[in-house]
């Protein structure tokens, strides 16, 4: 007994050893780090943050500890910035030291640094400079997009003629119009609303967003040593991400089999023949790996964004039905019945325009943001942030940050409006980031938001099935992202 006794006094004295050391070498090395709340071993600061609201707690963690401070997901140690001020001078002043892309476990062990959201150092200026070109070639900013753009919107009213004012769920025709513009460009093709293939992708891209902004992910991304190996939900995105990868593959192999290098047809095309230039270049990023994760990079990250901004959009307008009645006025004025919609449009419609940028602060459908990381060992704001260390530029912070916007939990388009009635910009407004990282089809996405939004509402009055006072804002899902809740509306023809 007195033997065991022992035995057990030598293990506490252990353990209390170990704790003890571990603690004053994490308070070593945060001795310059910003404040934040005490780490458990191994599990960090898990107790401290909800799963289920995230960008909530961090937000809370901000309000005790400053804009700047430091948190644990498990061993995984990450600065957080919250409010416009300390996201602006880290994306826009410290723009290249705060350039890097930070650690999304979950996603690292699918991409592993590959495609040009994922990419860093020359790999990620390789590969965003020749997507913007690109894009730029296919038409963002100009015309013929336009016109590609204002077909797909025609064709969605169409879809939604059909439903003759019945109850439906918009969330898959929405994905289908932005979808088929992002084919367009990416492929070279757009889908037909019946086509079942087609549609299998859209319902992937919609479960991998679900699944990113769940607390299975968010576990995983804090415990991804473990996680991996176990069974459970969070392996679901393996599998969206696999149909998408597969499509995308299949596209390559028949662009490669028809590829006519004077006239390139799409974006795969133009990575292909960029391939082929510098075939010769052992430091070139352009080979099929980084083309096949780009094109799903662009594919996913553009026709999720935005359709999830119209989705809650219509949303907002079925429960605030006198800023729908709004608009409807402004596009009967401007526009009126007989025409499509068109860019040139937007100058005039203040109102219009304000509520598009309100539904997008409002939605705040990337509240995190995407992570960032430090590439040379930095000082901001006083403290030293040593290189490769992990930021969260919470977003959702800018976008309600009481300095910029009136009542910035409430629905209200005067945040973009002056005195006068006329649009006014905000500064605060990084519902597409900023700085050196900032979304490279923000062009792309303003138009498609603008020409899809007027030309569902010159058509039709959405109402809901229920009363709308009973209608529900609460994202589907809260977590790295927010995902628009599921409902079902009424589109009355106009």
């Amino acid at each position: 007994m007195e033997l065991r006794g022992a035995a057990t006094l030598f293990l506490a004295a252990c353990i209390s050893c170990l704790i003890f050391l571990w603690k004053r070498k994490q308070k070593q090395q945060t001795s310059k780090l910003p404040p934040g709340p005490t780490p458990l071993p191994l599990l960090g600061n898990v107790l401290q943050l909800s799963r289920t609201h995230l960008f909530k707690s961090l937000v809370t963690l901000g309000e005790k500890y400053g804009p700047v401070f430091t948190v644990y997901l498990g061993s995984r140690r990450v600065v957080v910035l919250c409010g416009h001020e300390a996201v602006k001078q880290a994306l826009v002043d410290h723009g290249e030291v705060f350039g890097g892309r930070g650690r999304m476990p979950t996603l690292d062990r699918i991409f592993h640094g590959y495609g040009v959201i994922f990419a860093n150092g020359e790999r990620w200026k390789q590969l965003r400079q020749f997507s913007i070109m690109t894009l730029r070639n296919f038409g963002m900013g100009k015309r013929s997009l336009e016109e590609r753009i204002t077909e797909e919107a025609q064709c969605l009213v169409e879809e939604i003629r059909k439903t003759k004012g019945s109850p439906f769920d918009p969330s898959h025709p929405i994905g289908h119009a932005i979808a088929s513009v992002l084919s367009a460009i990416t492929f070279g093709q757009r889908f037909d609303y019946q086509d079942e293939k087609f549609a299998h992708i859209i319902d992937a891209i919609q479960d991998l967003f679900l699944e990113l902004s769940t607390p299975w992910t968010q576990v995983g991304d804090m415990f991804p040593g473990i996680m991996q190996f176990l069974p459970g939900p969070h392996n679901r995105i393996l599998k969206d991400v696999k149909v998408l990868h597969d499509f995308v593959t299949e596209r390559v192999q028949m662009n490669q089999e028809t590829l006519d290098p004077s006239c390139p047809r799409d974006y795969i095309d133009s990575f292909l023949i960029k391939m082929e230039e510098e075939k010769q270049n052992p430091q070139s990023e352009f080979h099929t790996k980084n083309l096949v994760l780009s094109a799903v990079h662009l594919f996913f990250g553009g026709t999720e964004m935005v359709s999830s901004t119209l989705r809650y959009g219509f949303l907002l307008l079925m429960k605030y039905t006198e800023i729908q009645g709004k608009v409807q006025e402004e596009i009967d004025h401007v526009i009126g019945k007989n025409r499509s919609p068109a860019t040139e449009d937007r100058s005039q419609m203040p109102y219009t325009h304000a509520v598009i940028h309100e539904i997008q602060r409002f939605s705040n459908i990337i509240p995190l943001g995407i992570p960032h990381a430090v590439i040379q060992d930095t000082q901001f704001r006083g403290y030293t942030l040593p290189k490769g260390t992990d930021v969260f530029c919470l977003l959702g912070s800018a976008l309600q940050d009481p300095q910029h916007f009136i009542n910035p939990e409430d629905f209200d388009p005067r945040n973009f409006l002056d005195e006068n009635g006329s649009f006014k910009k905000n500064n605060a407004f990084v519902a597409f980031s900023s700085g050196k990282r900032m979304c490279l089809g923000e062009g792309l996405a303003r138009m498609e938001l603008f020409l899809v939004f007027t030309s569902v509402l010159q058509h039709f009055t959405l109402k809901s099935p229920i009363n709308p006072q009973e209608i529900d804002l609460t994202p589907k899902a809260s977590g790295f992202w927010h995902v628009s809740p599921r409902y079902k509306l009424c589109a009355h023809p106009r």
